[in-house]
């Protein structure tokens, strides 16, 4: 079937930065800080973040210019592997990879907005923010990408003002940025491993602009670039203004605190000056809720395409807007506000997450092995080492991640588990598209034999 395409290269990298962007670098330094007390070890684990999401940026980049289909991971590992993976991933995705930000992002807009108006309450505020954004998005789908991509610029600017003025602020507090020998032992410590889950958190969506492969002009070129320039933007922004938050407010006053970003305003703008900068975060919080409402359908859009049980899901009303999948999707979001913590929902949306991209650059050593002779408009720069260090990144995380957080670790893989049962019990294919299926559709396109 042919599909319009009809995103630009600059509208591929905003919505790389969009998706990037969110509450993870507004809410997560606290978290960190709380068992690495160190600005220096802090900055590393943002230094590392920035590593493993260009890392798997470059991998995913190969990957979508030779499969040039929207869905993300389910497209690639359906592909690579199985449809009973894709499926798997699709379903994680579903409730880990987007319900669950979702939920985190709503939860840290309540918030913020409970810190300037103290007494509010934060749970019901996180939940009618959420079916509003929903209801816009279902009810008139241009207007809300004309404010998603207003609201992206603002964030961009939010950013670069408190970088900018946090370096002209006369008296900071005294920290240090060199390393000693407690920070190289806190870098190699469990904690510090287990801290990567929020820097992984934040840094999700570094694969934003793959979930619309099938919309890019140009696919083979811009799909690799917009990731490209979409990481490197995002990494570098992200590293200063954590060093602002380090810079401006004392660890052990940010420490297990999730509105950092306030603590930090009160300091660089005064009284007035950082309520108006935390509204400024608020709106960004609701630019990230936004994006996340908006992306998550196109995976159950690529589902519905290949399977019979999910076609409900990818049906559009009059004005293109997937109404069941934002509904299923926000209802799942709404039921993680209500019923967990920031901190449970984080690890284990970070941990279900990780599995399934580890997955996919995996694929990029797979397909070099057994398909070395198919089409690659783009090839990994650096491979092997580069999809090798976002793998060893991601294995030293879930691992430690297992054992220290075990609970949100077995959430994760209860969620795979229910997920597999269900394509056992309603989606597995027939014998006969069944062998269909595992002919990958670019083996198709380039007219070669399996």
């Amino acid at each position: 079937m042919n599909q319009k395409r009809s995103v630009t290269l600059f509208s591929a990298t905003i919505i790389v930065i969009a998706n990037m962007i969110g509450a993870g670098v507004f809410t997560t330094l606290g978290l960190q800080v709380a068992t690495i007390p160190s600005a220096f070890a802090a900055l590393m684990l943002w230094v590392l973040g920035s590593v493993g999401a260009f890392c798997g940026a470059l991998s995913y980049a190969e990957l979508g210019a030779m499969m040039p289909r929207s869905g993300g991971e389910y497209a690639y590992l359906s592909t690579i592997y199985h449809p009973a993976v894709g499926f798997l991933s699709g379903w994680v995705s579903l409730v880990a990879g987007f319900a669950a930000p979702i939920a985190l992002t709503a939860i840290a807009l309540g918030e913020y907005v409970g810190a300037l108006f103290p007494g509010i309450d934060k749970t019901v505020l996180a939940v009618l923010i959420i079916m509003v954004i929903s209801l816009l998005h279902i009810t008139d789908v241009k207007f809300s990408c004309h404010c998603q991509n207003f609201f992206t610029v603002g964030k961009v600017l939010l950013i670069v003002s408190f970088i900018v003025v946090g370096f002209l602020v006369p008296n900071p507090h005294s920290i240090s940025l060199l390393p000693s020998g407690v920070d190289v032992q806190l870098i190699f410590s469990p904690e510090f491993a287990v801290s990567l889950v929020y820097v992984f958190y934040a840094f999700s969506g570094w694969n934003a602009s793959a979930y619309v492969a099938g919309e890019i002009r140009r696919p083979e070129r811009n799909l690799p670039l917009s990731l490209f320039l979409g990481v490197s933007f995002v990494s570098l922004c992200y590293i200063l203004i954590n060093g602002i938050f380090l810079y401006t407010v004392p660890i052990s006053e940010m420490a297990n605190k999730i509105d950092v970003g306030y603590l930090s305003a009160q300091t660089l703008f005064g009284g007035k000056g950082g309520m108006i900068m935390t509204l400024m975060i608020c709106l960004a919080l609701n630019s990230s809720l936004s994006s996340l409402i908006m992306v998550g359908p196109r995976v159950t859009q690529a589902m519905s395409e290949d399977l019979e049980i999910f076609r409900v899901l990818g049906r559009r009303n009059h004005k293109g807007a997937p109404v069941i999948a934002v509904l299923v999707q926000s209802a799942v979001a709404i039921l993680l506000t209500v019923t967990s913590t920031f901190n449970s929902v984080l690890t284990y949306a970070g941990f279900s997450m990780a599995l399934f991209s580890s997955l996919t650059v995996m694929g990029v050593f797979i397909l070099r092995w057994q398909k070395p002779h198919l089409e690659r408009p783009f090839k990994t720069w650096g491979y092997p080492y580069t999809p090798a260090i976002f793998l060893f990144l991601n294995g030293w995380m879930l691992c430690y991640l297992f054992v220290e957080r075990p609970l949100p670790s077995l959430c994760g893989l209860i969620t795979v588990a229910a997920g597999l049962l269900l394509y056992r019990l309603v989606a597995m294919p027939r014998p006969a598209e069944q062998k269909l299926a595992l002919i990958p559709w670019y083996i198709i396109r380039n007219n070669r034999k399996p």
